[in-house]
């Protein structure tokens, strides 16, 4: 079945009616909480497409009631809406769609279908599969690689023809038999439950191809392709691209950023690389400088209780100002041989996460360190007089410590 939204892709009311309507849930847009419920609704016709060919469902209303969901099964398209009531079958409705959702998706549908017909003509390279994000959308080629040069010749191209205002049309077919000559680039064929009529969406002067989503009439309507990069991921070659208002919005909001950037680095966008470049030479500067005075601590530190005397039953020393391992092994190191000192060591950062040492006698760490790694939300082990732990949970370090003096205490 070719339904309206097939038909006539620009229409955005319709009146149709009730054949069947069951109670139903629907998960929630967050995935947690309670499923919304509803009723499963099936329409003599409809304008809101159901998701199919990569292209997600239309959002709308059925008599003024939200649909959050559409499918396809086998020739019906089943519109999941939010009501406390039934729509009674016979029942007479008024569809209406979410109008920036559906001119969004005919834009990337309809510059998918352009994008994957140059990269074939021009280069060889087969779309095997494609995915209309929220964000961006791509396509998935045949290939190892893709280089700026022929994305770039992709990206003119696809706006010349853009800029030419060729036509998109559609066909419908009784039958794959049926199919003519406008069928001009392989396709993966159909979806193992189609039922009735083949569509052929046809950009004029480039391509006709099977397709069941809803597409612009004309390419001028897509207004502009921007080819955005190259993804290579689990033996994947991913081409991201944008079409239409997607890239008004990107510019804007590229702009906006720019503008916000100029502030944080005080010039221009001319000068934001030297600039970066600067701030990240002082940072690296200022990290080996830091470094070097925590070094200079640890020591400090790990000499005092070395020398101190009497040593003492427990130590502990909690440093904040970063997770730093070294902090520790050099306290360790300027410290000494303690043998009848047991140390609690840790060093956190502002994400309160950190390291935790617990050092002394053998029986004592073994008995403390799991339960103290516990409490500090830690993940580690002991080995003789040594524990190591990573930790999480640094407003129970109080805690710890009371723990350790009333051992010895």
């Amino acid at each position: 079945m070719v339904f309206k939204c097939q038909e006539d892709s620009f229409l955005k009311e319709f009146t149709s009616k009730v054949l069947h309507s069951e109670e139903a849930e629907f998960p929630s847009a967050t995935g947690k909480g309670n499923a919304v419920k509803g009723y499963n609704v099936v329409c003599e016709d409809t304008i809101l497409f159901p998701e199919g060919g990569g292209q997600p469902c239309d959002y709308g209303f059925l008599n003024e009631k939200r649909v959050l969901n559409v499918i396809r099964k086998g020739d019906t398209a089943i519109h999941f809406v939010e009501s406390t009531e039934p729509l009674a079958p016979g029942q007479e409705v008024q569809q209406k769609i979410d109008w920036d959702r559906r001119k969004d998706h005919m834009q990337q549908h309809s510059g998918q279908h352009l994008i994957t017909a140059i990269f074939e003509q021009d280069f060889n390279l087969e779309t095997k599969a494609w995915w209309l994000g929220s964000e961006t959308s791509y396509i998935e080629l045949g290939a190892k690689d893709v280089t700026q040069e022929q994305l770039d010749h992709v990206e003119k191209k696809c706006n010349h023809l853009i800029a030419s205002g060729k036509k998109v049309s559609v066909s419908v077919f009784p039958t794959v038999a049926d199919l003519s000559e406008e069928v001009t680039r392989a396709t993966r064929g159909l979806p193992k439950d189609h039922v009735g009529a083949i569509r052929v969406v046809t950009i004029e002067d480039v391509e006709g191809n099977m397709c069941c989503g809803t597409h612009v009439t004309n390419l001028c309507q897509l207004q502009v392709i921007k080819m955005l990069n190259v993804e290579k991921t689990k033996n994947k070659l991913l081409v991201h691209f944008l079409v239409g208002d997607r890239v008004i919005k990107k510019l804007s909001e590229s702009f906006k950023r720019e503008l916000e950037i100029n502030l944080i680095l005080n010039g221009g966008p001319a000068s934001h690389l030297d600039l970066l470049a600067k701030l990240q030479g002082n940072v690296k500067k200022y990290q080996r400088t830091v470094k070097t005075l925590l070094k200079d601590i640890a020591n400090t530190e790990g000499e005092k209780l070395k020398n101190a005397d009497p040593k003492p039953k427990y130590f502990s020393l909690h440093r904040t100002d970063g997770s730093d391992v070294d902090f520790l092994t050099n306290f360790l190191r300027a410290a000494g041989d303690l043998p009848n000192t047991f140390l609690f060591l840790t060093t956190v950062d502002d994400t309160a996460n950190g390291q935790m040492i617990l050092q002394g006698n053998a029986e004592v760490v073994s008995k403390l360190g799991p339960e103290i790694c516990e409490l500090l939300g830690g993940k580690g082990n002991g080995k003789g007089n040594t524990f190591r732990a990573k930790i999480s949970n640094v407003k129970n370090i109080k805690k710890a410590d009371a723990l350790i003096a009333q051992h010895f205490e």
